[in-house]
């Protein structure tokens, strides 16, 4: 039950509002229209979980930019660190500068401490596309096991990867020699089981999947620390852990995609925390720059050191404002407490959207851990039939009313609930009070 009055979101008439529509209809001549489904709102500027659009409407926001603003909109300190770093030097390729020296020192020294070195660059997808080819070249194999729903980016190798059909659709071929294995979707099991009665299945396949598939020059496996745009899917407790067993005994590398689930989106700072994983290199984005372009590697040196001098470089990787930027993130994360923060308030949300899921005939599943859940939409809860019309429409409703959502799920059909790790309890009770409304209006 909410505890606080609504006094943050404020939409003033119908949506999109008179100079949103006039923006939209201006963009639509001018730009590919090849982007996802969005609540037709101008943004015009944010701080900490309010957005303002170009028309003077104030949203809660459950987006945080896709997982990224994890430090809130505009934190001061994040803009105050940009702007002087952008006064005093842009770009300067591979040359080293102090900045970039402290990111990797302030980096290396939150990560966990099997990870010794980093290597700075722009977004996900080269993390991913950087991971592959290291993996590659440490075994002198060539084969990636990647798992069904995995999203690792947009980038050639990066979809060739992962286990969505979208992204590759009418490209024709990908990359070659991965293989996929299922991933365990508790909610929708791919063999049809209980979780009670499962045994690992999901586990068990990898060996059949290996033997089916496999030439003998396995390299490693690519996961991510729970499937992002399948719909925020968390595997069981316990899984990943066994995983690493499993690949450890075969010699195999461990990349594990953190792109989404760092600093400190599910209560840690890192996911691979929870379990005590050990990955050999770890794919950092989105939350790490807040904002601002940036993303790592984090890796044994022993491994990332199968690169020698001019062998792996990014035109923006490292630059002195992105360096700044995350020197002033993991400050903020750390002084802020914002992963505890996550944990904290991600505990009352979750509770309110269970309580939301009983009372509500359309919402199957609320799952995920800290500020990052998935409320998956279902026409009817027996048969779990996906509803992707409701997702579109709930998410105009919520927007209507004050709050920024967005969708992800294999079949479209999950809400995105990822609010910036600096929401308080008020604002968390204000963005549900506004979601419970939006749902009673499907």
């Amino acid at each position: 039950m909410s505890t606080a009055t609504r006094k943050i979101a404020n939409v003033k008439g119908p949506l999109p509002g008179p100079k949103s529509r006039e923006l939209f209809e201006r963009w639509e001549k001018v730009e590919a229209q090849c982007t996802g489904y969005q609540a037709r709102v101008v943004w015009d500027h944010a701080s900490g979980v309010v957005v303002t659009d170009v028309d003077g409407n104030t949203y809660l926001d459950w987006t945080s930019g896709v997982l990224v603003t994890n430090v809130g909109h505009c934190h001061p300190e994040l803009v105050k660190a940009a702007q002087e770093a952008t006064a005093r030097l842009l770009n300067n390729y591979e040359c080293l500068t102090e900045a970039r020296v402290v990111a990797a020192e302030k980096l290396v020294s939150v990560m966990p401490e099997h990870l010794d070195r980093c290597f700075f660059l722009t977004t996900g997808s080269e993390t991913v596309e950087a991971s592959v080819r290291i993996m590659k070249r440490a075994t002198g194999n060539f084969e990636i096991i990647s798992f069904y729903g995995g999203f690792h980016g947009r980038t050639y190798a990066a979809l060739s990867a992962g286990g969505l059909a979208g992204p590759k659709k009418g490209y024709g071929p990908t990359v070659p020699e991965t293989i996929r294995v299922p991933y365990p979707y508790c909610y929708r099991c791919p063999f049809q089981a209980k979780p009670e009665t499962c045994g690992d299945l999901c586990l068990e396949f990898l060996d059949d999947a290996v033997r089916a598939n496999s030439t003998g020059s396995l390299a490693g496996v690519l996961i991510e620390a729970y499937l992002g745009a399948a719909g925020f899917i968390f595997p069981p407790e316990g899984w990943m852990p066994k995983l690493e067993q499993w690949l450890r005994d075969k010699g195999l590398l461990f990349t594990l995609d953190e792109v989404q689930s760092s600093f400190g989106r599910t209560g840690k700072f890192f996911a691979m925390e929870w379990e005590g994983l050990q990955p050999d290199l770890v794919c950092i984005g989105k939350g790490i720059g807040s904002g601002v372009p940036a993303s790592a590697i984090g890796a044994r040196s022993e491994v990332i050191g199968v690169l020698g001098r001019g062998e792996m470089s990014s035109t923006m990787g490292g630059n002195p404002v992105a360096s700044a930027a995350v020197s002033a993130v993991i400050d903020i994360m750390q002084r802020e407490k914002l992963a505890d923060n996550a944990l904290r308030i991600g505990k009352i949300m979750k509770a309110r959207l269970e309580e939301m899921k009983e009372k509500c005939p359309y919402v199957g599943d609320v799952r995920g851990k800290g500020l990052v859940m998935g409320v998956e939409l279902v026409k009817d809860k027996a048969t779990k039939e996906p509803a992707p019309d409701l997702t579109k429409k709930l998410i105009d409703l919520a927007a209507e009313h004050g709050l920024l959502i967005g969708s992800v799920g294999i079949f479209g059909n999950v809400i995105r609930v990822a609010p910036p790790l600096v929401i308080t309890e008020a604002e968390a009770h204000e963005s549900l009070d506004i979601f419970e409304t939006a749902l009673s209006k499907l």
